[in-house]
């Protein structure tokens, strides 16, 4: 296991929709680790694949108490029923904007063996299903934001002190991006 540094925004791969999970096999679980174990690294509640370098659609996450990842996630809505609150993302450090979303999701996909799974979330966890479904697709919070709230957003990104961090973005991650290198 090891903790991987994270994408910061700007990094081409956050914007890259990332690929399906076909092979369950030792690597996939070793990425699942390396995901849990950066994520409890860093105390955030959701970490994808593509915040450390690698386009395949897996997550993690740790919303009060309930932990775990999900593979080749997707999402539905059981209800129209929306939140507004504050939401931050690992991949825009100590910024955190109000964003809407919908308050209840269920998410289904796959454990690291290939079993089914479901997660039903409301709140905090639906919140997370979402915005860590959305890292897989190549969408960030920023996207989900109002106009006027995005513009706040951005101008906090320019002045923020990582904005202008000279260590390289770009890293070779240890995992295969399926099945290549890149």
């Amino acid at each position: 296991m090891a903790i991987q540094p994270i994408r910061l925004f700007g990094d081409p791969v956050l914007r890259t929709p990332a690929e399906s999970v076909t092979d369950f096999d030792r690597q996939l679980r070793n990425l699942i680790r390396d995901l849990t174990q950066t994520l409890d690294d860093v105390g955030g509640t959701g970490l994808a694949a593509p915040q450390i370098g690698v386009g395949q659609r897996v997550f993690v996450y740790d919303v009060d108490g309930v932990r775990g990842h999900l593979v080749n996630p997707g999402l539905g809505f059981p209800d129209d029923e929306e939140q507004d609150g504050l939401e931050g993302c690992l991949s825009f450090p100590g910024l955190y904007f109000d964003v809407k979303r919908r308050a209840n999701t269920v998410a289904r996909g796959f454990t690291g063996h290939g079993d089914p799974v479901q997660v039903v979330g409301s709140a905090t966890l639906a919140r997370c299903l979402q915005h860590e479904t959305d890292h897989l697709d190549g969408v960030l919070f920023i996207d989900r934001m109002d106009p006027a709230t995005r513009k706040e957003a951005m101008k906090a990104i320019r002045q923020a002190e990582w904005q202008g961090d000279p260590r390289p973005r770009v890293k070779v991650s240890p995992h295969p991006l399926s099945g290549r290198q890149r």
